[in-house]
């Protein structure tokens, strides 16, 4: 009833009649998260709406007319659920009108920095991240992706010391603590050639040292122990913006 909303009555609870989220959305937008985890019987009630443009609360009469942009997001292939049965295929088709797929955290590490400002302000407040620091944040793979950089920065606000400086230990501790539980980590990644090894090692550790000096190349190209040219060359040829 969420979702959909409910009227007087409709259940022991129901003293008042309450509006869902496609009502209350009514032109304009309405965003649905994790929607590979839909029970298939909401999925039967989602496709009516979207199919009619409207809306029958639960324990109603009549269907709501409803104007609604709808945008969902997932991170389970829906594909492979429709093939497994998990996810109506006429849901999918539905949805998949303006596909955008959004690349993990650990491909876009030059975001990160940016992510930990945006975070920071938000929650307001004086607080610094090392520059040492927010380069192993860069080089970790961040496999609850956004979200768990997000709650790793709110945790080290909540936890910090007085001067306002963020640790190591307080941004990274989900990291320790999936290394001290021996947590599973690159050994199930597809065989690829050395070449191919080395050249993924050193883009990641270039973006690393040029996300710690804030994309000063100059100051990057010393710590790396190489030239300017020399750094510009193999950003180039890395692809590395």
């Amino acid at each position: 009833d969420e979702i959909f909303g409910h009227e007087r009555g409709a259940f022991t609870d129901a003293k008042d009649r309450k509006a869902g989220r496609f009502e209350r959305a009514h032109g304009g937008t309405l965003f649905l998260d994790e929607i590979g985890d839909m029970p298939l019987e909401t999925q039967v009630k989602l496709l009516r709406v979207l199919q009619e443009n409207e809306v029958e609360p639960l324990g109603g009469e009549k269907a709501i007319p409803v104007d609604v942009r709808v945008i969902a997001a997932t991170k389970v292939d829906l594909a492979s659920a429709v093939e497994d049965g998990d996810f109506r295929e006429d849901l999918y088709y539905r949805l998949n009108v303006v596909p955008i797929e959004l690349p993990p955290l650990r491909e876009r590490a030059d975001d990160i920095p940016l992510l930990v400002d945006h975070f920071l302000a938000r929650v307001g407040g004086s607080y610094a991240v090392p520059q040492e620091v927010m380069a192993e944040l860069c080089a970790y793979r961040w496999p609850g992706n956004v979200r768990e950089l997000e709650n790793a920065v709110e945790r080290a606000v909540a936890l910090a010391a007085s001067d306002g400086v963020l640790t190591r230990d307080l941004l990274l501790e989900g990291a320790l603590r999936r290394r001290a539980k021996g947590a599973p980590t690159d050994a199930d990644a597809p065989l690829v050639t050395l070449r191919e090894v080395v050249r993924e090692a050193e883009a990641r550790h270039i973006r690393r040292v040029l996300a710690g000096t804030h994309g000063h190349r100059a100051q990057a190209a010393k710590i790396l122990g190489i030239s300017r040219k020399n750094l510009w060359e193999k950003m180039k040829d890395l692809e590395i913006e």
